[in-house]
């Protein structure tokens, strides 16, 4: 039998592994720039975490892993980071010390049909902002995951585009809107629109299908029944971006169904493959901390897929700096161990290969992941002396084997 990873998801082997802690090196120096400390949850929550998204949602009724564990507790692999962060502000007793900035990265889990760039265990990188309700804070998520992509040099190849859910009375008012609307052609609708005319009308706006997207022209728009103070939150989130030279476009497509859902929502859209995909997204959820049963607490924030991430991102590493070091002769096997580990108590990466002539030990040393190459045999140990080489660029350098450390590695320009 062939031994194969479950389908939809997938190993990270050293070099992407490299490349995945370098996405997430990057966030770490961007984001601590606004304050963003990193935290974790755990991979399972209970699943009444997630219920509040509702039973229209995709994420709840087709996506989730929920199990019940020995115990009989209904249990959830986490779909989103979202919620698990806000139960652990409540659970922590942390609602006394807002704001809080949080940043977070790990595997998520959906069981949706696995394709390029999407898994049923993927990673997403994500930020919080809890506790500030103005529109400030979500001028700043949006700021950081700008200052984030352009770190990726990925932002000349994506657009921002954002809107607004208005608040309460705005969403209750636009919502009655889009029932008429769209009751009046509900027999155009596709089957699934048919469902969330009845449960979650603007979801509609969500909608891929092309019978649904030919009617959207016409549809009422957002903006006609923002109330005053949303009008003012919109404004004043537009009035900064532009101030800080971030440019967008407003798109009254992007929506989130669930009522928690408040103000600014924002995706970052990249061009691929002829047509558009998002590859980071966020907005404002003042409402899910209550939803959850919790206090009222206000938070935005966005989270990222560092799968498609990793796809768009361009990186072509070095090999770390370390040094393969090569035993010449099995009879020198034992002072060439005793070296390598008085080297690695020096604070040097030491990856030691042993068997057959100096060519086939660079041979072997080649395929490994290090800088630098050097062989020792009877001369060198004898004499103290060894040749160093570079490995990318073949050049080759004498020195006494007791100066070798890492930071003479890494100083060393060869």
């Amino acid at each position: 039998m062939m031994l194969q990873p479950v389908r939809g998801t997938h190993d990270f082997l050293p070099d992407k592994m490299r490349h995945y802690t370098h996405l997430l090196d990057l966030a770490r120096s961007v984001l601590s720039r606004y304050g963003y400390a990193q935290m974790s949850t755990p991979i399972i929550e209970f699943a009444s975490i997630f219920d509040h998204v509702g039973e229209v949602s995709d994420i709840v009724t087709k996506e989730t892993y929920t199990f019940p564990d020995r115990g009989g507790d209904r249990l959830t692999l986490r779909p989103e980071g979202t919620a698990a962060v806000m139960r652990a502000v409540v659970s922590n007793g942390l609602t006394q010390s807002l704001p809080l900035r949080y940043h977070y990265s790990g595997p998520m889990f959906r069981y949706d049909r696995p394709q390029k760039g999407r898994y049923r265990q993927f990673h997403q990188l994500g930020v919080e902002l809890i506790g500030v309700a103005g529109m400030e804070a979500d001028v700043e998520v949006i700021t950081a995951a700008d200052r984030y992509l352009r770190a990726l040099s990925l932002h000349d190849k994506c657009a921002l585009h954002i809107n607004t859910l208005g608040d309460v009375p705005s969403r209750e008012a636009f919502t009655q809107a889009l029932v008429g609307y769209f009751s009046r052609y509900s027999d155009r609708l596709s089957e699934d629109s048919k469902i969330r005319l009845i449960k979650n009308p603007l979801r509609i706006l969500d909608s891929k299908a092309p019978q649904d997207r030919a009617l959207f022209d016409d549809a009422p728009a957002y903006g006609d029944y923002l109330s005053d103070a949303a009008k003012k939150h919109f404004d004043g989130v537009q009035n900064m971006l532009t101030k800080l030279s971030i440019p967008y476009t407003v798109n009254p497509l992007i929506v989130r169904g669930l009522d928690y859902y408040v103000h600014t929502t924002f995706e970052y859209v990249i061009q691929e493959g002829g047509g558009q995909g998002t590859i980071l997204g966020g907005g404002r959820y003042d409402g899910l901390c209550q939803t959850m049963g919790g206090p009222h607490i206000p938070g935005v924030g966005w989270a990222a897929g560092l799968e498609r991430l990793m796809l768009l991102h361009n990186y072509t590493p070095d090999s770390p700096c370390g040094l393969g070091l090569g035993i010449l002769g099995e009879e020198f096997l034992e002072q060439g161990v005793v070296l390598a580990q008085s080297l690695r108590d020096r604070g040097m990466r030491i990856e030691l290969v042993s068997g057959g002539n100096p060519g086939k030990l660079l041979k072997k040393i080649d395929k490994l992941s290090v800088s630098h190459a050097m062989i020792v045999g009877s001369d060198e140990f004898v004499s103290g002396i060894a040749e160093l080489k570079h490995m990318r660029s073949g050049y080759r350098v004498r020195l006494a084997m007791d100066d070798l450390s890492q930071n003479r590695l890494e100083e060393t320009v060869l």
